[in-house]
């Protein structure tokens, strides 16, 4: 499902108040450890973290919106400060119109970061849509732009910068 690509205008950046992140292949590369009681292990990078910090400190909310359930997700929101959290969703649209509800915000102000099919649907209301470099196809053609980085090895901190360095264009 591929659509006009929009670019990342300083207006664009400057109307953004929400960043909302998959976790799987976004956050994480996507891989999923199952330790010896069968617990789920994942491993998250240093400098998303750090971007994610940034990005609350200039002012925008982030958002965690996961089909999956982790406990290890749970403990590194908590450690970022991200304050809505979301797992085992189904319909990840939903949640986030409810979220813009609470928040008195509109799509328009948010951005997206995805990596598969189940993103799409907030791919095509967002403000913006962006999706890691090794997305599925369908992903990549309905996302306005496509980090360098793959999934959880730092494409949150590219998604960031850009943020930040297109607010402060003049």
């Amino acid at each position: 499902m591929a659509r006009r690509k929009r670019l990342l205008t300083a207006a664009r950046a400057r109307g953004l108040r929400l960043l909302v992140l998959d976790v799987d292949g976004v956050l994480t590369d996507g891989g999923l450890w199952f330790g010896p009681r069968g617990e789920v292990q994942k491993r998250f990078h240093v400098r998303d973290g750090h971007g994610i910090k940034l990005l609350q400190q200039a002012g925008i909310a982030v958002a965690v919106i996961s089909g999956r359930r982790s406990a290890a997700v749970a403990r590194r929101c908590k450690e970022l400060g991200i304050r809505h959290v979301f797992q085992g969703v189904a319909d990840k649209w939903l949640v986030l119109e409810r979220l813009l509800q609470r928040l008195e915000l509109t799509p328009a102000e948010v951005v997206c970061v995805g990596d598969d099919t189940p993103d799409i649907p907030l791919f095509l209301r967002a403000g913006y849509a962006v999706t890691v470099s090794d997305a599925h196809p369908l992903a990549l053609a309905a996302a306005d732009r496509a980090t360098t980085l793959p999934g959880g090895q730092g494409a949150v901190r590219e998604l960031c910068d850009w943020l930040l360095r297109a607010r402060s264009a003049v």
